[in-house]
């Protein structure tokens, strides 16, 4: 598929305990529909020829045999189908029987894998029946028998398939954390695993961390509705989870299909970057001949979000808004101990990133039980200076207690302009960037007076698009938002916003968050702010999606576009993501000299771009072979992946 996906589903279909020709025809039916929406893994519940609760009829030849022959009609049946399946059966092999999962494509059984961990607890009874195949690695008629396969396509090398059934997940070391090790993105589990108050949450923690320590795609199927209940109840619990974190769930209790479009790219990009990922020897690896699947179509089965540094759940946001707080908090605390100083100086706008500096000056203040006196906020109205920004600065300032001190500078830059020759009445790079640097250059020398140190206050989105003054807001002792970017800071001043205990301070932090995004440096029309950032940039939304999928992904830009276009489907077209991205990029690149000099700052999530170990990268590096990819290609033509 298009930019390393690959189409999974987990499956529940209906069955009838021993009836092997209506468990096979419902199975097939099945994997007609799935191919029909370009599935290329479907993966089917533990002996679901059979059904699991046949309990002694397992060692009846008569169901074995039938078994064994409707897995090879199911073979035939799969010569005109794209779509790989792996399903359970039981399996005789030198008069031992075995558990196993078959993997079936293009009209031939390409490998059998039998399971390892067998369950022998009360309500399971497996050793009664099945033999495990630990020490496994033959064939069984000519078919690959062994627990050390795994499975790849001729198309994308990288989608690499192996099995594990059931306890094998349960089990100390599952056969999985081998699997990987040697090459397997995807695991696919055959379960049966029954159903009881609780299991289910269990359930979804256990294959939600083996995909995280594993860096791999888990797609677990469990036999559903149909299973005898004389003992107990099973519940179709179906879940596609990828590198920690669930991308497809079903409705327990009901028979059917889950699907999920799986990033194989990342996953192995994730690998690359992990150094205790180690490979391993031992297992044969089976190339599964294909043509080339289609082209993603409409239909994307996974979710992205448009805020992806920014948690979806509104309890799960709140936790993170607090830890964030904590961790800024505790780096500028630990600043303030080791200088043995009792002041901060901070240039205090009314905008968004002072703001937040200004919340976490007081958290650490009030840590170290110091007065806020200490905090030093200034604010230097200028040639842009808006009265909204200016008369929340002064409020802000005082409802947190901290000391307010007003500079007008608008003098010192007409002085300066004089003495460089600069007509005042040109509106360019110098007339804004002068305003920055006399402003970092009042901040600096106050720091100096008073015996304390500059604040930065420029966040993790202006630091990647380089929106920031050299050596002017560019510049400060130590930044506090360095990896923040600005969408995650509106959440966190919301956050504080619900929290501070003092009257106003809500009405005034609400009003901050309302206040378009600008650095204030061209006059404003009647009091009123003239020069918004996301006018000349774009959207900080959309640059911060970009952000993410670039920095903490590695992403191509053409499939940053392709995930930016799902996202904010119905928000932006794609022609204007596009020249939104190639502005992303130019100016990422440009930029990079200011990156490479930057005050210290603690990281706090998990990207970030400091020079001394987050993001190294030359400051004269070309951006033509990412901007090449933003060309527009021909209506209806998609690259291809040839290797993953």
């Amino acid at each position: 598929m298009t930019f390393g996906f690959a189409r999974v589903a987990a499956v529940s279909p209906d069955l009838r305990v021993a009836d092997c020709e209506f468990n096979l025809n419902e199975i097939i039916n099945h994997l007609r529909k799935l191919d029909d929406r370009d599935v290329d893994l479907a993966v089917f519940p533990e002996l679901c020829i059979t059904g699991y609760t046949c309990g002694d009829l397992f060692l009846q030849e008569t169901l074995l045999t039938a078994a064994k022959k409707s897995l090879f009609r199911l073979a035939q049946t799969t010569k005109s189908l794209q779509v790989t399946a792996v399903l359970g059966l039981p399996l005789a092999y030198e008069g031992k029987l075995f558990n196993c999962a078959a993997v079936v494509y293009g009209g031939k059984v390409v490998g059998i894998v039998p399971k390892i961990y067998l369950p022998n607890y009360a309500e399971f009874y497996e050793m009664r029946h099945f033999a495990s195949g630990k020490k496994i690695d033959t064939e069984l008629g000519g078919i690959p028998f062994s627990t050390k396969l795994i499975y790849s396509f001729s198309d994308m090398t990288d989608f690499a398939i192996a099995v594990e059934i059931c306890e094998d997940l349960w089990s100390v070391i599952p056969p999985s954390s081998y699997y990987v090790n040697a090459g397997a993105t995807v695991i696919a589990n055959l379960s049966a695993s029954n159903e009881l108050t609780g299991k289910a949450e269990y359930r979804r923690d256990l294959i939600t961390n083996q995909s995280a320590r594993c860096l791999c795609a888990y797609v677990y199927s469990s036999t559903g509705e149909g299973e005898s209940t004389t003992d107990l109840v099973y519940s179709g619990h179906n879940i596609i989870a990828e590198n920690g974190r669930i991308i497809s769930e079903s409705e327990r209790f009901t028979n059917g299909s889950i699907l999920a479009d799986i990033d194989i790219n990342y996953l192995i990009g994730e690998r690359r970057r992990n150094t205790s990922f180690q490979l391993a020897d031992g297992y044969r690896r089976i190339i599964i001949d294909r043509e080339i699947r289609p082209a993603i179509d409409d239909n994307f089965y996974r979710y992205v979000p448009a805020a992806p540094f920014v948690p979806n759940d509104p309890a799960q946001r709140d936790k993170r808004c607090e830890e964030i707080l904590t961790l800024q908090a505790l780096g500028l605390k630990k600043r303030l101990r080791h200088l043995g100083s009792k002041n901060i100086v901070l240039g205090l706008s009314g905008g968004l990133d002072s703001t937040l500096a200004l919340l976490v000056c007081v958290k650490a203040f009030d840590l170290l039980e110091l007065p806020r006196a200490g905090i030093h906020c200034v604010t230097m109205p200028c040639f842009g200076t808006s009265d909204r920004t200016y008369n929340n600065a002064k409020l802000l300032a005082d409802l947190v207690g901290a000391t307010l001190l007003e500079i007008p500078i608008a003098n010192a830059v007409l002085g300066h302009f004089s003495d460089i020759g600069h007509d005042p009445a040109v509106h360019d790079l110098t007339y804004e960037n002068a305003q920055a640097r006399e402003r970092t250059q009042v901040l600096m020398d106050i720091a100096s007076k008073i015996g304390g140190f500059v604040l930065g206050t420029g966040d993790l989105s202006e630091l990647a698009l380089g929106f920031a003054t050299y050596n002017g807001d560019h510049m400060s002792m130590y930044g506090v938002n360095s990896s923040i970017p600005k969408t995650l800071i509106r959440y966190l001043i919301a956050y504080a916003a619900d929290r501070f205990k003092v009257n106003g301070l809500r009405e005034v932090l609400n009003d901050i968050l309302d206040t378009p995004v600008s650095p204030e440096l061209l006059p404003p029309q009647e009091g009123v702010i003239s020069q918004e950032t996301e006018l000349i940039l774009g959207p900080y939304e959309v640059h911060d999606f970009y952000l993410y999928y670039m920095m903490r992904l590695g992403y191509p830009p053409d499939k940053i576009l392709f995930l930016a276009e799902k996202a904010f489907l119905g928000i932006y077209d794609k022609d204007q993501l596009r020249e939104w991205l190639k502005i992303f990029y130019k100016r990422f690149f440009a930029n990079q000299f200011k990156r490479s000099c930057l005050p210290d700052g603690a990281k706090v999530g998990s990207v970030a771009l400091s020079p001394r170990g987050d993001w190294r990268m030359p400051s004269d590096a070309a951006v033509d072979l990412w901007m090449n990819q933003l060309i527009p290609v021909r209506e209806g033509v998609l690259p291809t992946d040839k290797g993953g």
